[in-house]
């Protein structure tokens, strides 16, 4: 295992190198000898490992096998190299972090497959940041990029629109497939579909609650293990952050300060690595209990739109009325949907009213199956 892991970390180092020499970027060029620097690094510490319990390091070839190597990448173009590299970086990762979690090792050794766990996460962001470089835009630009797609993204009012989605959705099935099993009886068409809506509110909100109770848990226990590893190894940390910084636009000179500046903060500093180097923010996270409520309540509403026409009148009529209020109501909630995705407002309005037309065929059908053979 420990040959298998020397070898991955040469490969990595020799890519990494070769992409740096290529690249005309002064800044990526850097970034990419650091990269090599820090898979030679690994290499090093498993070469270690090796020689500890005697065993023979494997073959890494130079000679002809290296310049095919080089050539190879150099054919396929630096994208799909940096992508591979990420894949390889992802896979590592997950090789150490369960290594480490399978237990029976040395506190060193534990500690290393740790260490490089996460160093392999860094490095994969960093790449992620590489193979989706665009040209520079101003700080207001993308400012106002992000600012617009967090008013489009999540947040309780994304929640409420799904679960008004998804209450309207399940219940106007079940009213459909009930009323024409049993010919439009108004106790039956009721009892189920207060059943179902009853149901899936609790369903919904027990749901909400729960992810957002474990993304919150995940959160805390990634950012427990973030401060131990700027703890132990302070000036990799702060080399990273700055990392970061250059990929942003900054020098190299100014990525540091900012980094040696943020580091004073220790407290700042673990927000901003969280950030960017696991995509965490305490911000992006729900309340459990907002997410409960929104999602339970909201499934709740849509839920009950089939079944207002119950409450007044019965038979063909109540099915009728309640067909055209939820086929409307289907309409406007993917209207509603625009708000927090890149589609026009029409066309998620048609699609979702596509989508209640089929749930009304589908399930009166399968009542009216159950009904002749019953």
């Amino acid at each position: 295992m420990l040959r298998k892991y020397w070898l991955a970390e040469k490969r990595s180092a020799e890519a990494y190198r070769d992409l740096a020499e290529r690249d005309a970027d002064p800044r990526r060029r850097d970034v990419f000898f650091r990269l090599a620097e820090a898979e030679e690094r690994h290499a090093i510490r498993w070469e270690a490992e090796l020689r500890a319990r005697e065993i023979p390091l494997p073959r890494f070839s130079g000679g002809w096998r290296q310049r095919l190597r080089c050539w190879w990448r150099q054919a396929i173009g630096p994208s799909l190299v940096i992508r591979k590299l990420e894949r390889a970086e992802d896979q590592q990762e997950e090789e150490y972090r369960k290594r480490r979690e399978a237990g029976r090792l040395s506190a060193d050794l534990s500690a290393a497959y740790s260490e490089m766990a996460a160093e392999e996460r860094s490095h994969a962001q960093i790449l992620q940041a590489l193979g989706t470089a665009s040209p520079v835009k101003s700080v207001g630009e993308r400012i106002l990029a992000r600012e617009r797609w967090h008013k489009r993204g999540g947040g309780w009012v994304a929640d409420a629109i799904y679960g008004v989605n998804d209450g309207l959705g399940a219940v106007f099935g079940i009213v459909s497939g009930v009323a024409s099993a049993t010919e439009n009886q108004t106790h039956y068409v009721l009892l189920s579909g207060l059943a179902g809506m009853l149901a899936s509110a609790l369903s919904m909100g027990a749901g909400a609650y729960l992810a957002a109770k474990s993304e919150r848990e995940v959160y805390e226990a990634e950012m427990s293990r973030e401060a131990e590893e700027i703890s132990r190894h302070p000036e990799e940390e702060k080399e990273e952050m700055a990392l970061f910084y250059e990929l942003q636009g900054f020098n190299r000179e100014e990525a540091q300060a900012m980094s040696e500046k943020l580091f004073a903060r220790p407290d700042q500093f673990l927000a901003a690595m969280s950030r960017s180097e696991l995509g965490l923010s305490q911000e992006s996270f729900p309340s459990p209990t907002t997410a409960c409520l929104s999602a339970s309540v909201s499934t709740g509403i849509g839920a009950l739109v089939p079944l207002l026409p119950f409450f007044f009148c019965g038979g063909f009529l109540a099915i009728s009325i309640s067909f055209a209020i939820s086929i409307l109501a289907h309409f406007l909630v993917g209207a509603a949907k625009s708000w927090i995705t890149t589609r026009s407002w029409w066309s998620s309005g048609l699609e979702m009213t596509a989508v209640g037309v089929l749930e009304a065929i589908a399930t009166y059908t399968l009542g009216f199956l159950f009904r002749i053979h019953a």
